[in-house]
C-alpha cells in the first residue's frame, strides 16, 4: 500500500536520475501531471506525456542531461508530506539556492513554481523543492 504517491514520483525520477536513465514511469494523478508541467517549464526535464495502460494510466518523464552528461536535477526533496503539511504564504516564498533552484507549490490557481507564485501573490502547500 502507497500512502505518498508524490514521493513515489520524486523518488522514481531520483533513482532514474542516479542511473542515468532516459526517462522515468510512474502511475498517473493530476497533481503528478501538474508538477511534471512545471518541472518542463522551468527547463528541468525535455517533456512529459500520458501513457494510456490496461489497468490504469501512466505519466512517462523525459529527464534532461547536459552536453557532457551531467544531471540538470541535482536533487529533487518532498517538503510537505502526509504527516506534516507546509503551507507558506507568497511573502514566505524566498528564493531556492538565490534563485538556482525552484519551490513546486499547489495553489488554489493550480499547480505553479514559487517564482509564479510569487508574481500572482499566491501562497500554497509546498510539494517539492528542486535544484
Amino acid at each position: 500500500m502507497m500512502t505518498d504517491p508524490i514521493a513515489d514520483m520524486l523518488t522514481q525520477i531520483r533513482n532514474a536520475i542516479r542511473i542515468e536513465r532516459p526517462a522515468a514511469e510512474f502511475g498517473a494523478s493530476k497533481l503528478k501531471a501538474g508538477v511534471c508541467q512545471v518541472l518542463k517549464d522551468e527547463g528541468y526535464i525535455w517533456d512529459w506525456h500520458m501513457v494510456d495502460g490496461t489497468p490504469r494510466a501512466a505519466i512517462r518523464v523525459d529527464l534532461k542531461y547536459g552536453p557532457q552528461g551531467e544531471r540538470v536535477i541535482q536533487r529533487i526533496d518532498r517538503v510537505s508530506k502526509p504527516g506534516c503539511r507546509v503551507y507558506l504564504k507568497y511573502k514566505e516564498l524566498k528564493p531556492v539556492l538565490d534563485g538556482m533552484g525552484i519551490r513546486v507549490v499547489s495553489t488554489s490557481k493550480g499547480v505553479m513554481s514559487d517564482r509564479q507564485a510569487r508574481a500572482r501573490k499566491l501562497g500554497g502547500e509546498i510539494i517539492c523543492k528542486v535544484w
